[in-house]
């Protein structure tokens, strides 16, 4: 199925600077969402990180618009009363109306109403219905009926042609909602997907050729020195090694230095995700460590939350005989201490075989004993309550990967997504990020893929699909990404035993990489966390809203589309693949081994110059100096009979 470049904005350099900005003095923006201050899915990471530079180039006329959730209010939202005094007669109206309607404004300004998915869409819908004087913008961050049929298995991309679509979403009794959404896409001025991919998609089950493809992008914290993340990646690394000593006691026959941290994370769709296919993947590449005699070890997490009723007995026994362990050592470590520091005292040197006692040895015998285990480490950390008929436990039994001694690949199955607060693997999923070697998510159905996006900000290389809109944006604009640690796997043109096969060298690849081309890898793919942030990706979202004030009201506003034929790409770097060399201030520890490898020399500052003068100045609006300190406004309505949406003054129940 190819993609063809046929949108109004495709590449990055595709959209020039404005010859003058728009006069946004007297227009408003209202964002709308089911996901504003009300965490769901990926959509509330869109607008939460959004929301500064929007709030930059409108400050106090931009409005954020969702449901009233009271746990959420009392941690996300700031209440404040509103300064506009429309705004205050508005609330006002609706709040001792029964937030049935909306006064209307003496002086009304130029409107902009952007509405996010079907929950939001009717409120758009209704905007055009009653001819209201508002710029509507509507973007679909996956199709609803798209999403239901990848979850039934069905040949999804070589038959969205052919696909009867009201007789599909009646089938699976969405027919309502998809009618909302498919109204919603054909009502608004301007319509936007978050992808390449999804842009195909919608325009087949939608029937509506999206006019500007948005991105998502991501705050980009960028470090004052290069070795900053690496140190961050060592760090996190040493936490999950601790971990990891306590899960496999007693059976710890293989070297954390040369193991390796790979992961899947993101909603429990067994196939959607593509876990299927990295746990073959896996029983292949241990298969090839061990005819091969590799001393690497790899460690494969999956982060999938899946229904539980406790932590297994066992992991957790695990961690405290890790921590019985320490506490023994430390023990131990103080009475040596204190005798060798009582020997030097009277100016002797301390005789060795007097050092540890027959109690300090018995101690010891004690810690050892107790670390006997007659088990296999345990593959779940919790205790499913559909053990039988897991997807993810079934594939494990069926392909043999029990943490056996002899296997050269390690499983484990954390479903429940991490927290710093708990007893077993106290890591938020940043740090935990942090940490890993690499990211795997090999997804069939992927509108767009915060998960590779997250690593690829943390320097953490990862793989993606040529089925996410993430791995079609990367293919876009890398000359060669796998030497930048974007490995994009081919699931569009191969069948699923040849992705399999592909996914395995990738794997197999990495694993044969010096610790020294990991680190000049990682710092590849630091580089590219430019392309991820929202000082440039927001440049999508604002040519979308001002098309939609170019379309509502034609006699104040003039949009002219920009030429799009022709965007760049991140060059090859000068090494390919990566390679050991001399990048030393850029490692915080050192190999001896690895030191003496000095067959290609690799300049990092040069090359990391060379990638910055393709990437363009982030957009900088004549608002942001003035705004520094605006503030965001969430309106946040709650009705006495349901949570409602204010939804451009227009009041819709949340329809299910």
């Amino acid at each position: 199925m190819p993609l063809a470049r046929s949108l109004s904005v495709t590449s990055l350099s595709g959209l020039e600077e404005w010859d003058e900005e728009f006069d946004l003095e007297d227009a408003v923006l209202f964002e709308i969402a089911w996901e504003v201050a009300n965490k769901v899915g990926g959509i509330y990471t869109v607008i939460q990180t959004k929301a500064r530079l929007t709030s930059e180039e409108w400050g106090e006329n931009y409005f954020l618009v969702g449901p009233y959730v009271e746990s959420n209010v009392r941690t996300q939202v700031e209440l404040i009363e509103p300064t506009n005094p429309a705004l205050r007669r508005t609330i006002d109206k609706m709040n001792s109306s029964g937030c049935k309607f909306a006064a209307q404004c003496e002086q009304p300004a130029h409107i902009v109403a952007h509405f996010h998915e079907w929950l939001a869409g009717l409120g758009l819908v209704l905007c055009r219905q009653r001819q209201l004087p508002v710029a509507t913008i509507f973007t679909t961050h996956a199709t609803l009926l798209g999403r239901y049929l990848c979850a039934g298995n069905v040949d999804f991309y070589n038959n969205l042609a052919e696909f009867n679509v009201d007789k599909e979403a009646g089938d699976r009794q969405i027919y309502h909602r998809y009618c909302i959404e498919r109204a919603a896409a054909h009502c608004a001025h301007v319509f936007t997907t978050v992808s390449q991919i999804t842009a195909i998609e919608a325009e087949h089950l939608l029937k509506r050729k999206p006019d500007i493809v948005t991105p998502n992008g991501l705050n980009v914290k960028k470090f004052s020195a290069m070795h900053e993340f690496q140190n961050l990646h060592a760090q996190s690394k040493s936490r999950i090694q601790e971990f990891v000593r306590g899960h496999f006691y007693g059976h710890l026959d293989f070297n954390l230095d040369k193991c390796l941290f790979l992961f899947i994370a993101g909603r429990y769709e067994f196939s959607n995700k593509g876990a299927d296919i990295f746990l073959e993947a896996l029983a292949r590449l241990n298969y090839l460590l061990r005819v091969n005699h590799s001393d690497v070890t790899v460690i494969a997490f999956f982060i999938m939350p899946a229904r539980t009723n406790n932590f297994n007995v066992e992991t957790l026994k695990g961690q405290a005989v890790r921590k019985q362990l320490w506490d023994t050592a430390q023990t131990v470590k103080e009475r040596f201490g204190k005798k060798l520091y009582e020997s030097l005292l009277v100016g002797q040197l301390p005789d060795v075989s007097k050092m540890l006692d027959k109690e300090d040895f018995t101690i010891m015998k004690r810690a050892i004993f107790a670390t006997q285990r007659q088990c296999q480490p345990p593959i779940c950390t919790h205790n499913m309550l559909e053990d039988s008929s897991d997807p993810i436990l079934n594939c494990v039994r069926r392909i043999g990967l029990f943490n056996s001694s002899a296997d050269r690949v390690k499983i484990i199955f954390h479903p429940e997504f991490l927290s710093s607060t708990s007893p077993l693997l106290p890591m938020d999923y940043e740090e935990f990020v942090r940490g890993c070697h690499l990211g795997v998510f090999p997804s069939y159905y992927e509108p767009w893929g915060y998960t590779p996006a997250e690593c690829t900000v943390m320097g953490i290389p990862s793989i993606s699909t040529n089925l996410s809109g993430f791995g079609c944006f990367m293919e876009e604009h890398i000359a060669d990404p796998t030497a930048y640690g974007i490995y994009i796997l081919d699931r569009r043109c191969r069948g699923v035993d040849e992705s399999c096969n592909q996914l395995t060298s990738f794997l197999f690849q990495f694993c044969k990489q010096s610790r020294r081309q990991r680190i000049i890898q990682r710092n590849r793919t630091e580089r590219l966390s430019d392309l991820l942030d929202w000082k440039y990706l927001g440049r999508y979202y604002i040519a979308a809203r001002h098309m939609a004030l170019a379309k509502a009201f034609p006699d104040t506003f003039i949009y002219e589309p920009q030429d799009t034929t022709a965007g760049f790409r991140y060059p090859r770097p000068a090494s390919v693949p990566p390679s050991p060399a001399l990048s030393r201030h850029s490692s915080p520890h050192h190999s001896e081994a690895e030191d003496n490898e000095d067959d290609e020399r690799y300049d990092e500052d040069l090359e990391a110059e060379k990638d910055k003068v393709n990437i363009r100045q982030p957009y900088t609006s004549k608002r942001e100096a003035s705004c520094e300190k605006a503030h965001i406004a969430i309106l946040c309505i709650k009705s006495q009979k349901e949570h409602l949406f204010f939804l451009s003054f227009s009041l819709v129940p949340h329809m299910m």
